[in-house]
């Protein structure tokens, strides 16, 4: 070997050796999946983008998944993360049973799950779930229609998706404020609109085709108060006090406005990132969670308190 070659071979070598520790360190860096049931939805892209932002300032990577509103799709990227050998997933499952041995097989391989928003109870082992106590959010947007009928109403009531833990908890809210009450308040067209817009507006003009005006509508999420909206102004019935669930920034400007009565703001940016801490935490060094269920309490924004809203910095 001449000199040359021995100074490249020095050099190479000395390359290799400030590299590796370099590829060890990027080897380490956790990787999370993140999974929500479909971006179709502002709700679940606003969840989405806070698992994004607090992985970044976890230092961790992220792998995201868009469920497309379907099952399968979703229990597919849950088994590709497992190929994958991800360090911890954060998911919102699109249908708690559907998804339910998707997440089992999660846990059995040993990788942390918390899920945020909708709750898998028939799997043992998840690490956490954060959510919004959904039936204290139903009841909170019952009770907010109640006082603003001090006298009574008759109402429409447009659920969720059903097998979709929320729509699940927030009808159980609602009719546990109403059902007591259904002398004076009366649910004379109640069907599920999917948390969907478009079919909210075709279900609630055969909604109103059939039963006349409403005193108030109550929704099972904002994009089908908004699809109710448009029914009701369709036909000039702008005194129809709506009310919606999630406190998207399209709902809080339609609240400013008065084409909404209030939304129910349930804080998911607040459970996304809290998910996600308690994931990386476990991941990192199996710390467990001070809490396995942590649920925060929603509360029905209306024009006087619109500050309370996590989104409103969003609005035009």
């Amino acid at each position: 070997m001449n000199r040359r070659e021995f100074l490249l071979s020095s050099v190479a070598i000395g390359t290799l050796a400030l590299a590796a520790p370099q590829l060890a360190i990027a080897q380490d860096k956790l990787t999370i999946l993140g999974s929500v049931p479909s971006l179709g939805f502002p709700f679940f892209v606003h969840m989405l983008n806070q698992i994004k932002a607090e992985a970044q300032a976890q230092g961790v990577n992220l792998t995201e998944s868009d469920g497309q509103n379907s099952a399968p799709k979703q229990t597919a990227d849950i088994e590709a993360a497992l190929v994958q050998k991800v360090d911890a997933i954060v998911i919102s499952p699109l249908d708690v049973n559907a998804l339910a041995p998707a997440i089992e097989q999660a846990v059995q391989a040993g990788i942390p799950v918390v899920t945020i928003d909708r709750r898998v109870d028939g799997v043992e082992g998840i690490l956490a779930h954060v959510g919004a106590d959904n039936v204290k959010g139903g009841e909170a947007e019952a009770q907010a229609m109640v006082a603003a009928f001090p006298n009574g109403a008759k109402i429409f009531h447009l659920q969720g998706q059903p097998g979709a833990g929320p729509a699940i908890d927030r009808n159980k809210g609602v009719h546990n404020v109403l059902d007591p009450l259904k002398d004076k308040y009366q649910i004379v067209f109640e069907q599920t609109a999917n948390f969907a817009r478009a079919e909210a507006l075709s279900v609630t003009e055969a909604g109103l085709a059939a039963n006349g005006k409403p005193d108030a509508i109550i929704c099972a999420n904002d994009d089908m108060a908004l699809g109710a909206v448009e029914a009701c102004a369709a036909r000039n019935f702008t005194d129809v006090k709506i009310y919606g669930f999630d406190a998207l920034p399209e709902a809080l400007v339609a609240v400013r406005d008065g084409k909404l009565a209030g939304t129910v703001e349930q804080f998911p940016g607040e459970q996304s990132r809290t998910a996600v801490q308690i994931a990386v935490a476990y991941a990192k060094d199996k710390t467990e969670p001070k809490e396995k269920l942590v649920l925060l309490t929603p509360i029905v924004i209306g024009k006087d308190n619109l500050d309370k809203a996590e989104r409103l910095g969003e609005t035009k």
